[in-house]
């Protein structure tokens, strides 16, 4: 475990379909000694915009705190493009290299005075971790994103760390959850079979995403890649289809 000094803050977020109905989960600890968490749902949004969006609200929460501060993100878009992408895009009047817009401006002319401001009360560092990967802190943020994207109530934090019941301080990686995460990586890169999706209990069997993304976008829904006809049936079967 390393030793962080002054604050802490963990952010994540979620979208069913990206784009659809999303959530944002944000953890902030106070000099290791508070903890307050945050989160939020928008009907319509994207990964990306829920991730920036997690972000804000614990810069904004920090606002008026002094102490340096360590971030944590699995998101490579946040880290990357609060750190280095930013710059460029400004000096671009807002374009990418390609000469395109840049994607959520809005948000990202809020994160960067945020952080400028930030940089006034002490040191900002950047730890980009790996998701799913059992850092505790991470984790919470995710289940917290995740419940509001499905419109559910996940019951939010405030009070001393003594009360906490996750051991939030502890940014270990979890070896075997990341193990997990690879092999979950390495199994979307196989070719897809079929898709199949579970809408209010009705299971269907879909040839393309694209059948399987116009069933599922926006409303609460499983879906899942099957590589095979053996586990197409497994899985219709196991969703009670």
């Amino acid at each position: 475990m390393e030793d962080f000094d002054g604050h802490l803050l963990f952010a994540d977020g979620s979208s069913l379909g990206n784009p659809g109905p999303g959530g944002y989960g944000t953890v902030v600890v106070l000099n290791k000694k508070h903890i307050v968490e945050l989160g939020g749902f928008e009907k319509y949004t994207t990964n990306n915009r829920m991730e920036l969006t997690g972000l804000i609200e614990g810069l904004k929460r920090l606002r008026e705190e002094s102490g340096d501060l360590t971030i944590f993100t699995d998101s490579k878009y946040a880290h990357m493009g609060s750190t280095q992408w930013a710059e460029g895009w400004k000096r671009r009047n807002w374009q990418t290299m390609a000469k395109k817009d840049v994607e959520n401006r809005d948000l990202w002319e809020i994160i960067l005075p945020l952080l400028d401001d930030r940089k006034k009360f002490g040191n900002i560092v950047w730890k980009h971790v790996p998701g799913h990967s059992g850092i505790a802190g991470n984790e919470r943020c995710d289940v917290i994103a995740t419940s509001y994207a499905k419109e559910d109530e996940p019951g939010l934090f405030d009070g001393v760390i003594g009360d906490y019941a996750i051991d939030i301080l502890n940014i270990s990686i979890d070896e075997q959850a990341l193990e997990k995460r690879k092999a979950g990586k390495a199994r979307a890169k196989i070719k897809a079979y079929s898709y199949v999706s579970n809408v209010d209990g009705k299971v269907m069997v879909h040839k393309t995403w694209a059948e399987c993304e116009a069933r599922v976008r926006g409303k609460k829904a499983r879906f899942q890649k099957v590589a095979s006809k053996s586990e197409e049936v497994a899985l219709v079967k196991k969703w009670g289809g």
